[in-house]
């Protein structure tokens, strides 16, 4: 199960249920691949719902790799997720939103 307090978010890909996390390393390789200025650029795209479909693949394997899973970009490029692409971008949205979460918000 997720553990939402850690910033973890879960996903059904191909079938297997995995964790996700945005952990530094995880948000500064995230950064330099979608090539913005700041995070707050991404953040404010998804609250605004104009983000890309880049933008939730892009989350989703940053949510991967600080999960601890050695995956690539062209890994997910064929993968099912469970609930389709919808899925796809609430994970990656409550993923950010947690990465930035203070502790008591939630």
């Amino acid at each position: 199960m997720a553990n939402p307090w850690t910033g973890e978010v879960a996903l059904t890909i191909d079938g297997e249920r995995r964790l996700l996390k945005l952990t530094l390393g995880a948000l500064a390789e995230l950064e330099q691949e979608l090539e913005t200025v700041s995070l707050v650029d991404l953040v404010q795209r998804f609250e605004g719902g104009v983000y890309s479909s880049s933008d939730v693949l892009a989350l989703i394997v940053a949510g991967l790799r600080g999960g601890g899973a050695n995956v690539r970009r062209d890994d997910l490029l064929r993968a099912e997720i469970e609930g389709g692409p919808m899925a796809g971008a609430r994970a990656a949205a409550e993923l950010l939103a947690r990465a930035f979460m203070v502790p008591g918000d939630a």
